[in-house]
């Protein structure tokens, strides 16, 4: 399986920290979150990682370059944002024609993933994307998720002011090839996943809960908690 970690935001919620930080390069306990998650996906995991960068993408490529995993990564610069969708379609040959992995890299998750693979192996006939969800603690300020079931996704709520609970979208997938041939239906550079593939994949969307641990790190008060609790 390749992966695709997303590493091209601004964290301008977190500034002055991200003034010359990009926000995938924030520390948690002197570490990265980018190598959070490059150990979670190696080293038998995940085959290649492409990490896409915008905002202050020399730092994201010294840190790579360093990196002992290095010769897994690869770096696609964006110098304008495309959209998770975008991203994706841009790097289509990349992922080759198998399911592939895809995070923000920008959150804090721990989880097995041999388990969330495995739950998107054994997902339900006509899914496509298995999504994992968590339990927010501010759920106005994530994506709520509602389930039948079988546990495919049929509600969605892009941070409203009144969510109707507080399992939410972690902004983590597993992803089926046939998504990448949806998104060039779209004939578009920019494709943003939450707003234009999201709605039009629910009752094709698997949810794996993550009982674990996932954090969205985008204020200094969720930078805090995660300091404390991770």
């Amino acid at each position: 399986m390749r992966a695709l970690l997303l590493a091209a935001g601004f964290g301008t919620r977190l500034r002055p920290l991200t003034d010359s930080v990009p926000k995938c390069m924030v520390p948690i306990h002197g570490i990265p979150l980018l190598e959070y998650w490059i150990n979670l996906l190696t080293p038998d995991i995940v085959e290649k990682i492409l990490v896409n960068t915008h905002y202050l993408p020399d730092v994201v490529n010294s840190y790579v370059k360093s990196s002992p995993w290095c010769d897994r990564i690869q770096i696609a610069h964006e110098e304008i944002l495309l959209g998770t969708g975008g991203t994706i379609i841009k790097n289509s040959e990349f992922f080759g024609e198998g399911p592939f992995f895809l995070a923000h890299a920008d959150n804090l998750s721990r989880f097995d993933f041999k388990e969330f693979y495995a739950a998107h192996l054994n997902r339900p006939l006509g899914t496509d994307i298995t999504m994992m969800t968590f339990t927010s603690d501010s759920p106005k300020s994530c994506g709520i998720v509602e389930q039948d079931d079988q546990g495919r996704a049929i509600k969605f709520f892009e941070k409203v002011e009144n969510p109707p609970g507080d399992c939410a979208n972690g902004a983590v997938y597993i992803i089926e090839s046939s998504v990448i041939d949806y998104l060039r239906t779209k004939n578009s550079n920019v494709i943003d996943f939450s707003t234009e593939v999201i709605p039009n994949y629910l009752g094709k969307i698997y949810c794996f809960h993550n009982n674990n641990y996932h954090r969205d790190i985008g204020t200094p008060e969720s930078l805090a908690l995660a300091e404390m609790e991770f």
